[in-house]
């Protein structure tokens, strides 16, 4: 298999319209992490992606019949911008489905680029369907994202790469996964020249569809209502079947991460060459910081790949604000204090010289107050000891740095309460940005329940996330329950959550 693939990199016609991407020492990181990391800067591509590598591969292979017919994918972005650049380059029709999810400075770079884009459903693999249907009744040519050894040969060409650039000491490549194209190039050719060099893939907590197949032992469906849509480009159900064919023999280590440690790396591609990457550009920095940590590896030398960087820009309010909790650099913390004059300043000199990122607090009567509060840290070690110095000055704290609904909405409605707490449950919500989800919402739930409270926030045009407290007793909860499942969004109960419970209730 290895050296089929190796022959077919070898000969990719890549070199038409990408370019021979940089691979650079990011001092930064290097200096953090105490090993050696270089980024192979793939989002210098004409497209800001490598994408275009495995699209024109396959494109330029097309038979003149099939060229003349014209070729249709499906795409979450980047993909689609290949395809679009090499039809153009080769003067072929093109036609791209993506989801409605698809951030706009996506779908409008591919409209620039000449082809014909078709928005369906709410992610990938329902445009991929659509996709399929088009294919059949037009009779156009199928260019796979990612489950096709033409375009994955194409991908592959960065590991070729990245050997060219880099002939020393090299420990490992960290990988970004979604179908597994990139992957599956990288470790084909890398594991048939250098076997010593692992290949570790780096995919996003709610989109690793790699993990669960290495765990199963065979490929699985993950659920499409259960994806992360943070990750766009790698928001993926299911991995290729020829890319797991490749990946369970010769990838070495699978890391997932989260949105916060997403965030914090795309802060640490910036910092070290100035650009912003997307979140599934920057998955592959994530991932090796995470495995560094958990390793305790030091004096190595590490490849990191920053895939893309088609961040639509609204995007950024989001990942500035969860950068910092990434990094471990900042706390947040719900905290009792005396409701009395003086209070926060004796407070605050428990703190020190530490400063304070947050405080929020309203007067709700009684003898304590609870603020919500956040403070700069080092590391979580410093999260840790903080947290310990304020328990033993007599205060109650509450440790909300991985509280999600405590960071995406309480911070910003501390002081409600609900008129009757004790028949109120709560629920957190993902909801697919596009016209009508509210409306759907509504419709499915019907008026059984009253909504006591509502609190909806933008995450860059890919999906809001919305905190909801429905009237409604203990013992109706599975019922509920029952009513939101139908409407296919993913929902958390988060009736229990100690930042509802300090601040809401």
């Amino acid at each position: 298999m290895l050296e089929r693939y190796v022959k077919k990199i070898l000969s990719s016609r890549v070199y038409d319209v990408a370019q021979e991407s940089p691979l650079q020492l990011a001092n930064g990181l290097t200096e953090r992490v105490g090993n050696t990391v270089l980024l192979k800067r793939e989002d210098m591509q004409s497209v800001f992606s490598f994408k275009l590598r495995g699209s024109y591969n396959k494109m330029a292979q097309l038979s003149p019949e099939q060229a003349a017919i014209g070729v249709i994918t499906a795409s979450a972005g980047n993909h689609a911008q290949g395809v679009a650049l090499a039809a153009s380059k080769l003067g072929i029709k093109a036609t791209v489905v993506m989801g409605r999810n698809t951030p706009d400075i996506k779908v409008n770079a591919v409209r620039r680029r000449g082809a014909k884009v078709v928005l369906h459903g709410d992610g990938y693999d329902d445009a991929a369907a659509h996709a399929r249907e088009l294919e059949q009744s037009a009779g156009y040519t199928y260019v796979h994202p990612f489950d096709d050894p033409d375009v994955i040969a194409g991908q592959g060409t960065v590991g070729m790469e990245i050997l060219n650039q880099h002939s020393g000491p090299l420990d490992a490549i960290y990988v970004p996964v979604g179908g597994g194209g990139l992957i599956g190039g990288i470790a084909a050719y890398v594991k048939y020249l250098r076997p010593d060099v692992k290949v570790i893939g780096v995919e996003a907590e709610g989109s690793a569809c790699l993990q669960a197949a290495l765990h199963k032992g065979r490929r699985v469906k993950l659920p499409a209502e259960t994806l992360d849509l943070f990750a766009d480009g790698v928001s993926v159900a299911q991995i290729g079947k020829e890319n797991f064919a490749i990946a369970r023999k010769y990838v070495d280590e699978v890391v997932t991460v989260t949105t916060d440690e997403i965030c914090g790396a795309v802060k640490d591609v910036f910092d070290d060459t100035r650009v912003l990457a997307e979140p599934s550009g920057a998955l592959s920095i994530a991932g090796m910081k995470k495995h560094v940590a958990q390793s305790g590896a030091t004096g190595r030398t590490l490849v990191a790949i920053v895939s893309g960087a088609n961040v639509n820009f609204d995007r950024l309010r989001h990942i500035s604000e969860r950068a910092e909790l990434g990094e471990a650099r900042e706390a947040i913390l719900g905290v009792s204090i005396p409701e009395q004059a003086g209070s926060f300043h004796r407070f605050c000199k428990q703190l020190g010289k530490r400063g304070v990122t947050e405080f929020n607090y309203r007067y709700a009567g009684g003898s304590e107050a609870q603020v919500y509060v956040g403070l700069k840290t080092d590391t979580l070690d410093d999260r840790q000891v903080l947290v310990k110095k304020l328990q033993a000055a007599n205060y109650v704290v509450e440790d909300m740095t991985d509280n999600e609904a405590a960071k995406l909405h309480v911070r910003h409605m501390v002081g409600g309460r609900a008129q009757d707490s004790n028949s109120e449950l709560l629920y957190r919500f993902e909801f697919p940005e596009r016209p009508g989800a509210l409306l759907k919402f509504l419709a499915v739930l019907g008026d059984r329940w009253n909504i006591s409270m509502f609190h909806y926030r933008n995450h860059g045009a890919a999906w809001g996330r919305v905190l909801i407290g429905f009237q409604a007793q203990p013992s109706e909860a599975r019922q509920l329950q029952a009513y939101l499942k139908k409407i296919g969004y993913r929902f958390w109960e988060e009736s229990d959550n100690p930042a509802y419970q300090m601040f809401l209730r």
